[in-house]
């Protein structure tokens, strides 16, 4: 529904992931296997954040928002295990599921980790992939 924007300045205006459609109660799945480092609420929304198995350090760590959540802190997930249910309240568009990709403190684009046959075949949807790319 929207992609990425990066800010030109750490605090400048801009889309810091991508907007995939998501229907309330849609099943959000984790795109490859690693650690949940948080699982709660902020400002008022779902939030799941996943590190990577496997990506360096510091470890690149995917986000997902807004979630209901069904993991917690500390679960190892596997790709394409459910973290939670999308929730139409909160989100910043209606319908859509905001995907997140950072290293550190900076953000990278998430579909950087989708393989190229993927990304203009249609629709987007949050798959699990096989191997998580390294982001140049």
């Amino acid at each position: 529904l929207r992609g990425w924007d990066p800010p030109a300045t750490p605090y400048g205006p801009g889309h810091r992931g991508v907007d995939l459609a998501a229907a309330d109660g849609a099943p959000v799945r984790a795109v490859a296997a690693g650690r949940v480092s948080f699982a709660g609420r902020v400002a008022g929304r779902g939030v799941i954040s996943v590190e990577l198995a496997g990506t360096g350090e510091p470890p690149l760590r995917t986000t997902y928002e807004p979630v209901r959540a069904a993991v917690h802190k500390g679960d190892r997930v596997v790709a394409g295990q459910v973290l939670g249910t999308a929730e139409a309240a909160g989100s910043h568009c209606t319908a859509c599921l905001h995907w997140g990709l950072l290293r550190g403190d900076t953000y990278l684009d998430p579909l950087t980790l989708l393989p190229p046959w993927l990304l203009n075949s249609g629709p987007s949807r949050l798959l699990p992939v096989l191997g998580v790319p390294l982001p140049r």
